[in-house]
């Protein structure tokens, strides 16, 4: 993708607070990246290796990738891991897989393997401990697939603190009804054209849509298709979020789909958790 249409690379920084966080833990740094869109046309070799050397510069305890590594056709991955395998963490690189990354028969098998083979652990409805059992790791499977389930979320310690991790942003509606300290999703590019204020342009998109009689949508540019199904809230595109007593945080990806970005620049989030006030621990 050309730089004039995608933007230049955005490296975000924020701190999290999180509650019953142990000292030890106090200060830890996360790296997310998502929806790097693979193919060689929405995302440059360019902006692969500035987002690289901007995870690594961060020296991340640990590194978190939030889906849709491809587009389509999978075989990208066997590119797209030889750029990942320079990656640098001290608890590791763990990952979930997104709606893109499962749309070919084989897609889930080949993409899982190929991260695998360099080191990263693929969650799929999975807990894992990189950071050790004081603070788990959840990763779900895709929203869209059949196998997305809550069940991982009850088998946890309701006292313990944890993070989520979610390629779709809506799926912190349903996860209201566990604790999830941090959430961190991808799926929605942050819309990629957005108005400053005002917030992505497809939901106006959506509002001139429903105005349009169906028969006429066919005749208007655009609009044969609903992009604005993409995700139901679209509040949550991008940035973070206080759903109920949850947070999330939502990434605007690396990879972009023409025309191209506005506003809403491709993304590297560098996250450091300190306890929260409340904390006990």
């Amino acid at each position: 993708m050309h730089p004039i249409l995608s933007g230049a690379l955005s490296v975000e920084k924020l701190t999290v607070a999180i509650a019953d966080l142990p000292v030890s833990l106090q200060g830890t740094t996360l790296v997310q990246l998502s929806d790097l869109h693979y193919d060689g046309l929405r995302l440059s070799e360019r902006m692969l290796a500035q987002a690289i050397a901007a995870s690594n510069e961060a020296e991340p305890d640990l590194v978190l990738l939030t889906g849709d590594y491809v587009t389509d056709d999978p075989a990208p991955i066997h590119n797209l891991v030889l750029r990942l395998k320079h990656l640098q963490s001290h608890a590791g690189i763990y990952a979930v897989l997104g709606n893109h990354d499962i749309c070919y028969p084989g897609s889930k098998a080949e993409i899982t393997t190929a991260l695998t083979s360099i080191g990263i652990h693929v969650l799929w409805n999975e807990i894992a401990y990189p950071l050790g059992q004081a603070l788990p790791l959840v990763g779900l499977a895709d929203y869209w697939s059949r196998e997305f389930n809550l069940s991982a979320m009850s088998k946890l310690d309701t006292e313990k603190p944890r993070i989520v991790l979610s390629h779709n942003p809506d799926t912190a509606q349903l996860l209201k009804h566990w604790r999830v300290d941090l959430q961190l999703s991808g799926h929605t590019h942050g819309g990629q054209f957005t108005i400053p204020g005002i917030g992505p342009v497809v939901t106006l998109y959506k509002k001139i849509r429903r105005s349009i009689p169906k028969s006429a949508r066919r005749r208007v540019p655009f609009m044969q298709k609903d992009f604005a199904k993409v995700v139901r809230r679209w509040e949550w595109a991008q940035g973070f979020h206080q759903v109920g007593n949850n947070q999330l945080y939502v990434n605007r990806g690396l990879g972009t789909y023409l025309p191209g970005r506005l506003f809403c620049r491709p993304e590297v989030t560098v996250i450091t958790l300190i306890a929260s006030p409340t904390a006990t621990a």
